[in-house]
Formats: structure tokens, sequence, C-alpha cells
């Protein structure tokens, strides 16, 4: 089957939250700053993401070859840690709450598409990651998920839907296999 009629593939409504001089900025600043191996200082980081409209507790720490899609969709709350090589796909909000912990190489994934349609409609939804959540090491969670209080999402596991408060998930997809207990 071909497909030659092009405005099925119309996504015009969606919308970034920034025009394309900003847009373009935060690529080069991204690119420069965080992406980057070179930029160890995460205060310098903190203070760009403000300035892009982030909104960023204190305390936090943001290590280096960080991505991220756009600063705007962006809420840190106090003293979390952002890992090496974490990349936040933030194509819609991502919230992440206070003393969280995004292991190295976490991935949050806000966009996905619609498989059951022809033109593969894009989807987005938030991500919502709760106050002492920790997302293990090259873990995934994808759009519309939340990480609810204190839950652990273990080394190179993927979260397609929410995780309950406490609860310990591992594999693909994520399933409870503890509770988390705290002292």
């Amino acid at each position: 089957m071909k497909i030659t009629d092009l405005s099925k593939y119309d996504n015009s409504w969606f919308n970034t939250g920034a025009g394309g001089v900003k847009r373009t900025l935060w690529f080069f600043i991204n690119a420069l700053f965080f992406i980057s191996p070179l930029n160890p200082f995460s205060g310098i980081k903190v203070r760009l993401l403000r300035l892009f409209g982030a909104k960023i507790g204190k305390g936090v720490v943001i290590k280096p070859s960080v991505n991220i899609k756009y600063p705007w969709n962006l809420e840190i709350g106090n003293y979390s840690w952002i890992g090496e090589k974490v990349w936040i796909d933030n194509l819609d909000l991502v919230s992440i709450g206070e003393n969280c912990c995004l292991s190295q190489g976490a991935l949050l994934l806000i966009g996905n598409h619609d498989y059951k349609k022809e033109t593969f409609d894009l989807i987005v939804e938030p991500i919502y990651i709760e106050d002492g959540v920790w997302v293990g090491a090259k873990s995934i969670v994808t759009g519309g998920v939340t990480c609810a209080n204190h839950s652990v999402l273990a080394v190179n596991s993927v979260a397609s839907s929410n995780l309950e408060p406490f609860g310990i998930y591992r594999g693909n997809p994520a399933i409870k296999v503890k509770t988390r207990r705290l002292d």
C-alpha cells in the first residue's frame, strides 16, 4: 500500500512551548554545556536551565553528558540528582520531585507514536517522578507514567505503567518484585 497524501501526517497541533529562536538557542546551549562531558559544573547548568524556564529546586546536581530536550517543560525538586548520560526527552512536562536519583543512562521518554493509525500520530503525555524515587541506570520511564513516592525502578528496566509508592520494580515491562522499606 502506497500513501501519497502527505496531509495525513499533520502534527501541527503539537506545540513545543517555545519559538524557533529559543529552541535553536537551547539546542546549542544543550550541546555545549549539558551533552558535552567537558562541563562538570552543576551550578552553571542549573542557572542555564532556570534561564530557559525550568523550575529547579536547591541542591540539585546535574552530572556531565545529560541531554534535556526542552527545559521549559522541566521541574526538579530540591536535592535531586541527575546522573551521567541521562536523557530527558520532554516533549511534555517532566516533573521530578525532591530527593530523587536518576542514575546513569536513564531515559525519560515522552514522545511515542500511535501504531494503530496509518499516520503514526504523535502521542505525548507527562511523566511524574514523585519524591524519593530512584530510577536505576539505563532504565526507561515512558510518557503517561507516574513513579509514586519512594518507588525504585531497577537497572535496565522499563516503566510503561505507573509504579506504586515504595514498590521496587524490575524487568521489561517492569513488575513489582518487593516493597521498599526505609530505616
